[in-house]
């Protein structure tokens, strides 16, 4: 099989962790540290600063971020960011049932999916 005709590995899996947001005061070796150990490349401008609470925050893609939040209020989650754009990405965040905060994400348009 030639290079070309491979199959590169994909954020786009639906229901897959596919970011997590670590908070750090040292960005650049914390980004240094994590691409050594585990050979992950840092998006974004190491620079800017984490922005929320501390602590590891998964995101999940999902085909909709609407349906999505609908089904995680009907568990019994709760929304804390309504959906905002990011580039040409939909994001929120929401507390799982014991108050953990973890986010979901979606490619295109906001009512696609």
């Amino acid at each position: 099989m030639s290079p070309e005709a491979e199959e590169k590995p994909s954020v786009f899996r639906v229901g897959g962790v596919t970011y997590l947001r670590i908070p750090a005061e040292d960005r650049r070796r914390s980004a240094a540290f994590y691409e050594a150990v585990f050979g992950w490349s840092l998006r974004g401008e190491p620079d800017v600063p984490v922005a929320g609470e501390a602590g590891v925050r998964p995101y999940i893609y999902v085909e909709s971020v609407d349906e999505t939040l609908e089904k995680i209020a009907a568990q019994g989650g709760e929304m804390v960011d309504a959906p905002y754009p990011e580039g040409d990405l939909w994001v929120a965040t929401f507390h799982d049932p014991p108050g953990n905060v973890l986010g979901v994400w979606q490619q295109g348009p906001r009512g696609a999916g």
